[in-house]
């Protein structure tokens, strides 16, 4: 679904650059992995450019997709800009620390939103079945503000798989949750990756929590001006 070879970001310039560099990933569909590394490391930037929001200085390989997967890396070469942002909003699903979700919306809204950008009918048995297995049925009404930290995560959840993606990106997902709403997030995260057969990359800061879930991960190795992704144990 996703393969990733010879990706080269960078941060600054000059003597205060600093370069991400992912020589090899392939995720397939249903499978989750996680990223993981030092604060600092680069985690959310190797996660930035994968989501197609920089653009790396070197790539060989970049397809997303079944069989006959989407060329990305073409299209960055090309700074082709109206198909990398179709890509995005079409293919990609984003769950950021904070949530997101626009709080002049309510939930159900919140939620539909990348369906109705996307032309989508509003009906989905996907969501259905996410917000039955996340328990938002009587938060639909209500406005960001008036949820808790978790249910405001577990209904950026909800959102970035409405449109039915090929790849989900989620960044620190749990972070801001105690350890007892952070496994549940985790939980339910893996049972709709597994349930729609997306491709997921998680970074994480959260060891025990991935070790417990037993993840395959992708680990940060930093030297001096770079940090190098590579699998780890």
């Amino acid at each position: 679904m996703l393969d990733i070879k010879n990706l080269l970001v960078r941060r600054g310039e000059g003597t205060q650059a600093h370069h991400v560099r992912l020589p090899n990933l392939q995720v397939g569909a249903g499978e989750i992995l996680a990223i993981t590394g030092e604060s600092g490391s680069g985690k959310s930037t190797l996660l930035e450019a994968i989501g197609l929001l920089l653009a790396p200085v070197e790539l060989e390989r970049f397809r997303l997709g079944p069989t006959h997967a989407q060329d990305i890396a073409q299209l960055l070469a090309n700074d082709d800009q109206p198909a990398l942002a179709a890509v995005r909003s079409r293919h990609l699903g984003f769950i950021l620390q904070s949530g997101g979700l626009l709080p002049f919306l309510n939930v159900r809204d919140n939620i539909s939103l990348p369906r109705r950008l996307l032309g989508m009918p509003a009906k989905s048995d996907h969501i259905d079945h996410a917000v039955d297995v996340l328990r938002l049925q009587g938060l639909l009404d209500k406005q960001p503000q008036a949820l808790s930290i978790g249910e405001r995560q577990r209904v950026a959840c909800v959102r970035a798989i409405a449109h039915e993606p090929l790849l989900l990106l989620a960044d620190e997902p749990t972070a801001a949750l105690d350890p007892h709403s952070a496994r549940r997030l985790f939980e339910l995260l893996l049972s709709l990756v597994s349930n729609m057969g997306l491709s997921a990359l998680v970074v994480s800061h959260d060891w025990a929590l991935l070790k417990d879930f037993g993840l395959p991960r992708l680990g940060a190795i930093s030297h001096q001006g770079e940090t190098l992704f590579e699998p780890m144990d």
